[in-house]
């Protein structure tokens, strides 16, 4: 299904060969762990109705992707009807393009037809730093619960890494 299409960026369903080009680009671009697995499962949760997998075209070409889930079962949100984005990227040869924007809007679209709110959550390592400025500019604020890390809140004062794991989620009202 095409959600969005114009000259150059086309937002449309995820689809099975998408998951081993994004991979692959993903490891060229410096991600080791990268792993099409990750997009096989976003697209069994599209088929068992938790979620709408999407990927963006820039040019023809596989250039990002986004996820919305319409009942998280973990978060911030969890058990209150409000959808979530999940797995936000653009691949960094094609970032500055209008790609991501183009991904949020949409995403935000099909949200905003289950929740008059949505929500994420941005990890707080610099390899966010984009997507938390994106985050910021488009409205989304921290929702109050401090910061998550593996799933659950971290406690004040206690340890944690800062990797994937250390987020904050920020939401934002659609209506």
């Amino acid at each position: 299904m095409i959600y969005y299409s114009d000259q150059e960026i086309t937002i449309r369903s995820l689809q099975p060969e998408d998951a081993d080009t994004i991979a692959a680009e993903e490891v060229a671009q410096g991600w080791i762990n990268a792993s099409p697995q990750k997009y096989y499962q976003r697209l069994q949760d599209q088929k068992d109705g938790k979620a709408i997998a999407l990927a963006a075209d820039y040019r023809g070409q596989v250039a990002g992707y986004i996820n919305v889930y319409f009942r998280p079962e973990q978060g911030a949100f969890v058990n209150q009807g409000i959808p979530e984005i999940v797995d936000f990227g653009v691949l960094e040869k094609y970032r500055c393009r209008g790609i991501g924007s183009k991904l949020m809007d949409v995403a935000e679209q099909i949200a905003g037809e289950y929740s008059h709110t949505v929500y994420l959550g941005v990890g707080l390592h610099s390899g966010y730093g984009s997507a938390q400025r994106l985050y910021i500019k488009r409205g989304y604020l921290p929702d109050g619960s401090g910061v998550w890390y593996k799933d659950v809140v971290c406690e004040p004062y206690s340890s944690c890494c800062n990797d994937d794991d250390l987020i904050l989620y920020l939401s934002k009202k659609l209506r």
